[in-house]
C-alpha cells in the first residue's frame, strides 16, 4: 500500500511541476520587451501593414489572457474578449494537440523541427552517456578498491583534469587532433553529397562523424561519474555490514558485487538521471563546435535569430525531460532501496 502511495505521490508532483513549467514557459516570453513580430524578423523594410499581417499570422494580435493587452500587460482591457480566443488558451489548446507554434525564421511547425533535431541529439547523448557511465563507474570501483595506491591517485588526477576542462576548448583540441592526425570528419552528421550504396554505409559514415563529439562528451562526464562512484564506494566499504562480510570470508569481488555496488548506486542514479535530463538539450557547446545538427545547435541558432516559438518549445522540452528524469530516478531509488517506499 505504501509503495502505491509513494508512486502516486511522485507522479502527482511531477504532473503539477509540468503544469507550472507550462505556465512559466508561456509568460516568460511574453514579458520580454519589444514587439515579437519585429524581433523575430528584424527587417527594417517592413511596413506597418506587413507587421500587422505577421502579428495576425502568429496570433500576436490577440490579448495575452482575457483582460490583459498583448503589448502592454500592465494595461487592463475591457474584459469583453472571449477567454478561449486569448493567446494563453490558444497556446494550451495547441499544446494538448502536440502543436508548439510556428517558427519565425523557417515558418515551419516547431514540433516537427524539434523532433527532427531531437533524434540527432539522443544519438549523440546516448552514445556519450553510455560510454561515460560505464567507464566512470568502472574506474570509480577500481579506484575505491585500490584506495591510496598509485592506481587510485592516477585515476583521481585524471578525473579531476577531465572534469575541469572547458567543454568548448576540449572539443576544439579534439577537432584539431582528429582532423589532422586521424582524418576524421570535423562537422555535420553525414558527408555532404555522399552517395551510399546501402544503409550500412550510411550508418558507418554517421559513426565516423560521431567519434569526435562522442569522445568529447565522454571525457567531460567520465570524471564526474568516477569521482562520485569512488567516494560512494569508499563510504559503503566503511560500513559495519561490509566488515561482517569480510569476517565471513567473502572475497573482495563478492563484497563489491553483492554488497557495495548496489548501495553505492543510489547517488549515481540521481546524478545520471539529472545529467540525462539536462543533456537532452544537447551539449550546446559540443554541437556548436562540431556543427552537429541537434537540439543544442537549434537553441543556439534560435537565440541569435530571436526565434521565440522555437526557444519556447525547446525550453519546454528540456524542462519536461528534467522532470521525467527526476521521476525515473525516484522510482529507481525505491527499487534499489525498498526503505525509500516505507518512509
Amino acid at each position: 500500500m505504501r509503495g502505491h502511495r509513494y508512486l502516486l505521490n511522485k507522479i502527482g508532483w511531477a504532473f503539477f511541476t509540468i503544469v507550472f513549467v507550462i505556465l512559466l514557459n508561456f509568460f516568460l516570453f511574453r514579458v520580454l520587451p519589444g514587439d515579437p513580430a519585429r524581433a523575430g524578423l528584424r527587417d527594417p523594410r517592413l511596413t506597418v501593414e506587413a507587421i500587422e499581417a505577421i502579428r495576425a499570422r502568429f496570433g500576436l494580435d490577440k490579448p495575452v489572457i482575457n483582460c490583459f493587452e498583448t503589448l502592454n500587460p500592465l494595461r487592463l482591457g475591457s474584459c469583453r474578449v472571449n477567454p478561449l480566443q486569448t493567446q494563453f488558451f490558444i497556446y494550451v489548446g495547441n499544446l494538448l494537440r502536440g502543436e508548439l507554434g510556428i517558427s519565425y525564421h523557417t515558418n515551419r511547425p516547431v514540433a516537427h523541427m524539434l523532433v527532427e533535431r531531437l533524434w540527432n541529439t539522443v544519438l549523440l547523448v546516448g552514445a556519450g552517456q553510455v560510454l561515460s557511465i560505464f567507464i566512470g563507474i568502472t574506474l570509480g570501483i577500481i579506484a575505491a578498491w585500490k584506495a591510496r595506491t598509485t592506481i587510485d591517485y592516477t585515476a583521481l588526477v585524471g578525473s579531476l583534469m577531465a572534469w575541469s576542462l572547458p567543454t568548448f576548448w576540449l572539443g576544439i583540441i579534439l577537432l584539431f587532433i582528429g582532423s589532422r592526425q586521424l582524418g576524421l570528419p570535423i562537422a555535420g552528421k553525414v558527408t555532404p553529397g555522399g552517395n551510399f550504396a546501402n544503409m550500412w554505409e550510411e550508418w558507418l559514415d554517421i559513426g565516423r562523424h560521431l567519434i569526435l563529439p562522442t569522445l568529447t562528451f565522454t571525457i567531460v562526464f567520465v570524471g564526474e561519474y568516477m569521482l562520485i562512484m569512488r567516494s560512494t564506494v569508499l563510504d559503503v566499504l566503511s560500513e559495519d555490514y561490509i566488515l561482517t562480510a569480510k569476517a565471513k570470508g567473502l572475497s573482495t569481488f563478492q563484497i563489491l558485487k553483492d554488497h557495495a555496488l548496489r548501495n553505492s548506486m543510489l547517488p549515481m542514479v540521481t546524478i545520471i538521471a539529472l545529467n540525462l535530463g539536462f543533456t537532452v538539450a544537447g551539449a550546446i557547446q559540443i554541437e556548436t563546435v562540431f556543427s552537429w545538427p541537434g537540439l543544442g545547435q537549434s537553441i543556439f541558432e534560435a537565440v541569435g535569430r530571436r526565434d521565440y516559438p522555437m526557444l519556447q518549445g525547446a525550453f519546454l522540452l528540456i524542462a519536461v525531460s528534467v522532470i521525467l528524469a527526476n521521476l525515473i530516478a525516484d522510482l529507481l531509488y525505491s527499487y534499489l532501496d525498498p526503505r525509500v517506499r516505507a518512509s
